[in-house]
């Protein structure tokens, strides 16, 4: 059976990444999964600068998933590029470098870093995260500065460019014909709803950010609906993501429009996760008589 994708230009051993942020640099669960057999590994968000990121406490466990604000705590890109990536060239699989920025300039500086090295595959634009200051939902949620950031990096980069959208807007459909215009080769959806969690008795907010983003089993649906509608509308392949923490899960997205999947929360839970959903695939499709993965993307009858 053929598990192959296209994202763009990307060609994917099989459907399953890992989503930024959940599987630090790669080298961290190198001990636990064999790296090699996943469809890609997608690194820890980077930046022009190191940052520290937010106060502790930054995660906090919810029903049916989790809420973390970790305000993006990285080693910068030139760190990255020094001591992270030289281990991952060594790996039989893609690589894809999620990154963000503070400004126009910032994301353009940084896109031009990470394109001018090898052993980096495609970039994924972070435009989306739920709990950074600072232009940042202006950035993921107005259409205007959505096109303007994308263009700007698309000229800046002849790598793969994934945008990684955000679930906090009225019509995600628009913000994935936008990033399609602007030049996107693939876009990434969903990224973490906007939530709060609260201690009763100190009636204080259980996070030092008093808001984090909301992962895990709980956003699953909302991110399979998501996907749906962003398919209905784009040409370009949609990698989807929120909650999977099994073949059947990636199933789901896969059927609702996504080419491929990135698996998050699940890989605190279980290191193996997505190991588990491959095999798990492949059972599903030999018990169907699927013979290529393809056949499954955007194949629900709605």
């Amino acid at each position: 059976m053929n598990l192959s994708v296209n994202l763009g230009r990307l060609k994917l051993k099989n459907p399953v990444m890992t989503a930024s942020g959940t599987f630090g640099y790669g080298d961290e669960y190198s001990e636990f999964v064999d790296l090699d057999k996943l469809g890609a590994i997608v690194v820890k968000g980077l930046s022009l600068h190191p940052k520290q990121g937010n106060p502790v406490p930054r995660i906090v466990e919810t029903p049916a998933g989790m809420l973390n604000a970790i305000g993006l705590q990285n080693i910068g890109v030139d760190k990255f590029i020094s001591e992270k990536l030289p281990f991952l060239r060594k790996l039989d699989t893609k690589v894809i470098v999620n990154f963000f920025g503070d400004t126009v300039n910032e994301y353009v500086k940084t896109a031009e870093k990470l394109s001018s090295v090898k052993g980096i595959h495609a970039l994924e634009m972070n435009i989306s995260c739920p709990n950074k200051q600072v232009g940042w939902i202006i950035f993921g949620t107005d259409p205007r500065v959505t096109y303007k950031v994308v263009k700007a990096v698309r000229k800046a980069t002849g790598l793969t460019l994934i945008v990684k959208l955000s679930p906090n807007v009225t019509d995600i459909s628009l913000m994935a014909k936008v990033a399609e215009d602007a030049g996107a080769d693939a876009i990434s959806v969903i990224n973490t709803l906007t939530g709060m969690a609260i201690d009763i008795k100190k009636k204080r907010p259980k996070l030092a950010n008093i808001t984090g983003g909301l992962s895990g089993p709980a956003v699953k649906p909302v991110a399979v609906r998501m996907v749906w509608e962003c398919h209905k509308v784009v040409r370009i392949p949609i990698i989807g993501m929120g909650g999977i923490t099994s073949a059947e899960d990636a199933i789901e997205f896969i059927l609702a429009g996504a080419s491929a999947v990135a698996v998050g929360t699940a890989n605190f839970i279980n290191p193996k996760a997505t190991i588990d959903i491959i095999e798990g695939i492949k059972s599903f499709m030999s018990a169907e008589g699927i013979k290529s993965l393809k056949e499954l993307i955007g194949a629900v009858r709605c």
